[in-house]
């Protein structure tokens, strides 16, 4: 076999149509081989002899696309000092663009033996463990570009491969959970009907279930828990992962593309499926122990702000610099809109506090291609310090975890949240302003992955987890959640009912407030975990979305509709998603002398400071003044618009409302969630002055035309 000297840059295997390029960093090694794998489990052994900075590097002509290959890192094994080098272990290319097969969980696998974790393990784990893939970069994108929708006009759906398309009727068993059934225009239509402009994917890094998981029979699931960063998990794929998945993956990107539907990623550079020092020897460990993780006084452990058991190093070059080449191939490559960054604050972490000056930040900041891209930050991490919500900085948007407490808060009925309720619906300025960011920083959501669905948060008062195997003990214990009168399943009748129109006013509210909406996926059919808060490990008919005949299910019939029907009434007025704050006084220029926004008593009369300090208070009527958006259009123009009262009623009796008498004469019912439907089933007319009743538990609004 031939062997050039190659290149340390770029990173990885790199294929340029005669042979291939390889490149790896490792400081602690004493020598780095090369390991090219064979189908009948024989290896061939290339020395990386090149090294340049660290980078050990070789050119193999003819090596191909679709070639399985690891590497061996050779140097010392001292887990006291923080290094745990050992060629017994096939170690995974950090910048593999496809890895092939899964962990198996042999103690070959790891670096020390079960019975005695002082001793080092020097059995081969080549035969139990995943490999990395040489692939073919060529693909043609076509005329695809990027939809660049604006932040104002985007609605998130956060889904899961593999949950949205288990179970689609109209799917061929063999798409069903692959990449390539997002791009079926079967569940394409289904987005663009109801409004989506986003598909937030939760992890396609190449991901493990982890051996603990592995052992009860159970699966990662959700796929937090990374060991590529450049490869789309591999069992996502409907026909092979030797490249394959590279290929299904691109493919899928540009059917939802041409549907006008970004694809943004959830990604987890924050820690690594390497576990603990108890964890297994798969890539990062074996190769750079001390550079890839922020180890602990006694480097024989880690320090762990995530709860997975280590946090990757983000003071290391190597190590940002590994995030920024993973977050621009996968924009340049993979043409991929944008990124929700899970557990955010540990990327902030250079030494121990959270820094919002950290190196990262600057990195992302000047990033000709990363910048200019959707960031998305859950903004909180599980170690000290580590809820950070309205701290990111201003190129930022992030998870806006107060909404989803207040908004659940207000409608469960919880006392003293009608200013914090008022600040949420209207962009959380108290979060977002003071930095120079706008209400579109504020992702909004009342459910995602993590918690109850939409269904279960008005079934529930407790989590029901028991199918985790953690004794119920896993998952959060306080979900603001009600279960509107009974535990779970019933046949109640009022309970029933009232759970549907808790479900149309947490849609509604959504779909009504300043800032960007995330929905999430199953939610528009009312789907349940049957109380599970927690389904990280539940592979199976438990989280998958279960498609019904139509829009809805026997649960909810209206509520898809009802969700189209929001997502739309924003979509078609801007007074629903301004880009700039409100100002809560006349406009210059506008026709009347009325206020942007306007705050009412539910007896007509202004809110006054006693009003918002009520301890009980939990109704009020928002006026959104139409002519009064203060931003202009993208040609300069003025925007006009409808304008809107919004009626909310949280409490448990019915109240009556009086239509303000100075901000219109005629409205019309839009939106009544009282209704089944959620809408009016035949046109309602009111005046300034008429008293409307409103139910328990629901909210009205009315339109006035410009």
């Amino acid at each position: 076999m031939q062997v050039w000297p190659g290149q340390a840059y770029p990173l990885g295997a790199t294929y340029d149509g005669a042979g291939t390029n390889f490149a790896v960093f490792s400081e602690a090694a004493e020598r780095v081989e090369l390991c090219l794998l064979h189908d009948d489990g024989s290896e061939t052994a290339v020395e990386l002899r090149e090294s340049d900075a660290f980078v050990r590097h070789a050119y193999l002509p003819g090596v191909m696309p679709g070639q399985r290959y690891g590497f061996r890192a050779h140097g010392p094994y001292a887990p006291e000092q923080g290094r745990r080098c050992n060629s017994a272990k096939l170690l995974l290319d950090p910048y593999a663009k496809a890895i092939s097969g899964r962990v198996d969980w042999n103690e070959a696998v790891y670096g020390y033996h079960f019975g005695s974790p002082e001793r080092r393990n020097d059995l081969d784990s080549a035969p139990h463990t995943m490999t990395s893939v040489v692939v073919n970069p060529y693909f043609d994108w076509g005329d695809d570009r990027l939809p660049r929708t604006e932040y104002h006009h985007t609605v998130l759906y956060e889904a899961h491969v593999k949950g949205l398309t288990m179970l689609h009727p109209d799917l061929p068993d063999d798409l069903r959970g692959t990449y390539a059934a997002l791009a079926h225009p079967a569940v394409i239509d289904h987005l663009t009907r109801l409004g989506v402009t986003a598909l937030e994917l939760m992890p396609v890094h190449q991901f493990v279930t982890d051996h603990r998981l592995a052992d009860a029979g159970l699966s990662n699931y959700w796929g937090y828990n990374t060991i590529g960063f450049f490869a789309p998990h591999n069992a996502y794929a409907s026909w092979g992962d030797r490249g394959q998945q590279v290929l299904e993956f691109k493919q899928a990107v540009r059917a939802l593309h041409e549907a006008g539907i970004e694809v943004i990623l959830d990604v987890v550079y924050n820690h690594t499926a390497e576990g603990n020092h108890l964890g297994p020897t798969l890539s990062f460990r074996g190769l750079d122990n001390a550079s890839y993780y922020r180890l602990a006084d006694d480097p024989r452990y880690y320090m762990d702000t995530t709860g997975t058991g280590n946090s990757l190093l983000m003071r290391s070059p190597h190590v940002l610099q590994l995030i920024m080449d993973s977050l621009r191939y996968w924009v340049t490559e993979m043409h991929v809109d944008g990124f929700r960054f899970d557990l955010a604050a540990t990327l902030a972490r250079q030494f121990h506090e959270v820094d919002r000056l950290s190196s990262f930040f600057d990195l992302v900041q000047q990033d000709p291609v990363v910048s200019q891209v959707k960031l998305i930050a859950e903004p909180w991490d599980v170690g000290e310090g580590g809820y950070q919500v309205g701290n990111f900085p201003p190129l930022w948007t992030e998870w806006n975890g107060r909404y989803r407490d207040t908004v659940r808060d207000m409608w469960r009925g919880e006392p003293r949240t009608l200013a914090e309720f008022a600040s949420r619906l209207t962009g959380s300025s108290d979060l977002y302003q003071d930095d120079g960011r706008r209400p579109l920083a504020s992702i909004n959501f009342v459910t995602c992955h993590d918690g109850f669905t939409l269904h279960d948060l008005v079934s529930y008062d407790g989590k029901h987890n028991d199918a985790n195997s953690e004794n119920n003990q896993d998952g959060e214990s306080h979900n603001r959640s009600w279960n509107c009168g009974a535990e779970g399943d019933t046949d109640d009748r009022d309970v029933l009912r009232l759970r549907r129109r808790q479900m149309r006013n947490f849609v509604a509210t959504l779909m009504l407030s300043q800032g960007v909406p995330m929905l999430s996926h199953g939610d528009e059919f009312a789907r349940t975990q049957q109380g599970n808060n927690n389904a990280y490990c539940q592979d199976g008919e438990l989280s998958w979305v279960h498609w019904p005949d139509g829009d809805g299910d026997p649960g909810a019939p209206e509520l898809c509709a009802f969700v189209r029907t929001m997502v739309w009434l924003r979509r078609d007025h801007p007074v629903f998603r301004r880009r700039r704050f409100f100002h809560g006084r006349p406009v210059e220029g506008t026709h009347d002398d009325l206020s942007d926004i306007s705050w009412f008593t539910p007896d007509g009369r202004e809110m006054a400071q006693r009003d918002w300090q009520e301890a009980q208070a939990r109704a009020l009527t928002v006026f959104l003044n139409g002519s009064a958006i203060s931003e202009p259009g993208v040609r300069g123009e003025r925007i006009l618009d409808d304008s809107f009262l919004l009626l909310f009623n949280a409490q448990d009796t019915a109240r009556d409302f009086v239509v303000p008498v100075h901000h219109g004469r005629q409205w019309e019912v839009v939106v009544d969630t009282a209704e089944e439907g959620g809408t009016p089933d035949e046109t309602r007319k009111v005046q300034a002055g008429d008293r409307l009743t409103l139910t328990d538990r629901s909210l009205v609004v009315l339109q006035r035309p410009a």
